[in-house]
């Protein structure tokens, strides 16, 4: 199924395997290539990994919060972005967004064995952000944040929420981000963003006493 309208060309690195609920994949990784007219993505995530990442999407404030998110979720993560910045941000920071969902989405295969749900609150000085996560395969984002939330030097308040909808979308994971309180806007940026890779490591890692897919449904 495809998102947001925006049409994408996909290379993984391993192939598509028949559901089995007792495999427990030992492989957790996916590349994506996504090009349209407006950003060129080439991304690979390692959900087994350290947290180590090579990030350059022609954004600075991005490419930090980018290896936040890789070194709290301990997913190894490359990403080289060429995006049209020159417009502005928002189609470098959406399409990304929408690249590292369905790699993510892809390198979990059929969730065997995975925890599922996960949650994390995370303090970043006078900011306090709470991130719930259930990797349900029904996206949904929910998003809330102060009234009138200031944005980061160069990077607009209203991206973040363009960023973690595309994310959530090609997940297709149920995706609850509440920043509590806060003034400065790369606090709550980064504590928004430090969150969400928690929760999203606690609810894809293997538990040794989940067998098969942990839904009374048999499938995610």
């Amino acid at each position: 199924m495809k998102y947001w309208g925006l049409k994408s060309s996909r290379s993984t690195s391993k192939a598509k395997e028949p559901i089995n609920a007792s495999r427990m994949s030992s492989d957790r990784k996916a590349s994506i290539s996504r090009n349209t007219a407006e950003t060129k993505i080439q991304l690979s995530v390692n959900l087994d990994g350290q947290g180590t990442s090579v990030i350059a999407t022609g954004i600075p404030f991005f490419d930090h919060m980018l290896t936040l998110f890789a070194k709290h979720s301990l997913i190894d993560l490359d990403i080289k972005v060429d995006g049209d910045i020159e417009v502005d941000f928002h189609h470098t920071v959406e399409d990304t967004g929408i690249a590292l969902g369905e790699a993510i989405q892809e390198a979990l295969g059929n969730k065997s064995g995975i925890q599922r749900y996960g949650h994390a609150y995370v303090p970043m000085d006078e900011t306090l952000c709470r991130c719930v996560i259930d990797l349900s395969n029904r996206p949904i984002l929910e998003f809330r944040a102060p009234q009138g939330s200031p944005d980061a030097q160069n990077f607009p308040f209203s991206l973040l929420e363009e960023f973690f909808r595309a994310l959530s979308s090609n997940l297709r994971a149920n995706l609850h981000i509440e920043i509590l309180y806060g003034r400065d806007g790369h606090h709550l940026a980064e504590a928004a963003f430090k969150s969400t890779a928690r929760a999203l490591r606690d609810a894809m890692t293997h538990h040794p006493r989940i067998i098969g897919i942990p839904s009374t449904k048999e499938v995610l």
